[in-house]
């Protein structure tokens, strides 16, 4: 699971209609042609220098903001197909705007499909968004999908889920990450929380992951430099201590902050968690409780997953993946004994957190996991 820090869920859109693109039974599905080369005889079919190309191929060098009067086609009477555009994007040919065809004629424009606007994203070194080349990928499974008969329901995206993905695969492709492992005995956390939700009785009930979230405040607290930001200017070195905790809702993931989270004791941060969650998963949190945070906190334990990596939520630089508590044969004091132990894996942004600065984090998450009675002076 990761932390994409999504905004509240949006209604569902309408649901797409499931179209099939026959007229490409006859398009090549693993051959991968050679790139299309910019032509001063474009394939025309003689109507007034419309472009001869087929729906498929129509579809995807719109997505990708990509002009077929430059290609060159190798399907049958030099008709542009799927390959000749795929090879194109793949080669770095340039988007629409960027292009004109040789020899055309302002006056006989070809009738092609509209062309998509790119969306601002990240640009490949051809000069194409990583958007484009994402909107070509998914026009090619869909239809793949469809050509195969694979049954199947479109479920429309609705804006929730386009702003995780958007967010998440703009983490992966902008974010240089790297990952750190450690594990964490917490035989002596779990009889601390006992006792402390037996001394509080009803209405409070701390949880492993409280434990989790204070240790990061405080570890944070003690190495500030895993508590930044990166800009081309400068690192953002962040004052306060504001840790996102990844919560699932229906159809996604929020990440409802608790500010100054290294201030406040299990209790106050326990009470407040429980708080956000429930209205996160009711659509209630507002914009402020949501945006931003310094750090994250993604806990899977509860799902018995051991031990996983979760991908950063820009413009922080670190997350923290925690996962289930088992019990596991260790070495103590020279003996073969069984204790209690969670797996804790941190996502790091290398242009801001060094392999140091990271090791350096965990050793102090480690130590206060450990000796749980440390977190509450």
């Amino acid at each position: 699971e990761a932390a994409a820090g999504a905004g509240a869920p949006a209604p569902a859109a309408k649901a797409e209609e499931v179209e099939a693109e026959g007229d490409e039974a006859g398009e090549a599905e693993a051959a991968v042609a050679p790139a299309p080369k910019a032509s001063a005889k474009p394939a025309a079919d003689g109507e007034g220098g419309r472009i001869k190309a087929s729906p498929l191929a129509r579809r995807i060098a719109s997505e990708a903001g990509l002009d077929l009067s430059g290609l060159e086609g190798t399907g049958p009477h030099g008709r542009i197909v799927k390959a000749d555009v795929e090879a194109a994007i793949a080669s770095g040919a340039k988007p629409a705007e960027a292009s004109k065809a040789p020899g055309r004629s302002d006056a006989a424009p070809a009738a092609e499909a509209p062309k998509a606007t790119p969306a601002p994203a990240q640009q490949t070194g051809g000069g194409y968004s990583v958007a484009a080349i994402s909107a070509a990928a998914s026009a090619q499974t869909r239809d793949l999908v469809d050509k195969l008969g694979m049954p199947y329901e479109a479920e429309a995206n609705n804006g929730m889920r386009k702003t995780i993905a958007r967010r998440l695969l703009d983490a992966k492709q902008t974010v240089p990450h790297f990952y750190l492992t450690v594990d964490c005995v917490i035989d002596r956390l779990l009889a601390v929380r006992k006792e402390l939700n037996e001394r509080a009785g009803d209405g409070v009930k701390i949880s492993v992951n409280d434990f989790v979230v204070r240790a990061s405040a405080l570890s944070l607290r003690k190495v500030p430099a895993a508590n930044a930001a990166w800009t081309d200017e400068a690192v953002l070195r962040f004052k306060d201590v504001d840790v996102s905790v990844a919560v699932a809702i229906d159809g996604g993931l929020i990440t409802p902050i608790i500010r100054k989270a290294d201030t406040k004791g299990l209790a106050a941060i326990s009470s407040e968690m429980r708080d956000l969650a429930t209205r996160a998963r009711d659509g209630k949190l507002k914009p402020e409780e949501y945006q931003g945070g310094t750090f994250s906190v993604s806990n899977l334990g509860m799902y018995g997953i051991r031990e996983f990596s979760a991908i950063i939520n820009p413009p922080q630089s670190a997350i923290l993946a925690a996962g289930a508590a088992e019990q596991r044969p260790v070495v103590k004091d020279g003996a073969l004994a069984i204790a209690t132990v969670m797996t804790v894996t941190l996502s790091c942004d290398h242009r801001v957190v060094d392999g140091a600065v990271g090791a350096q984090f965990l050793a102090a998450f480690k130590k206060l996991i450990e000796d749980p009675l440390s977190m509450l002076l």
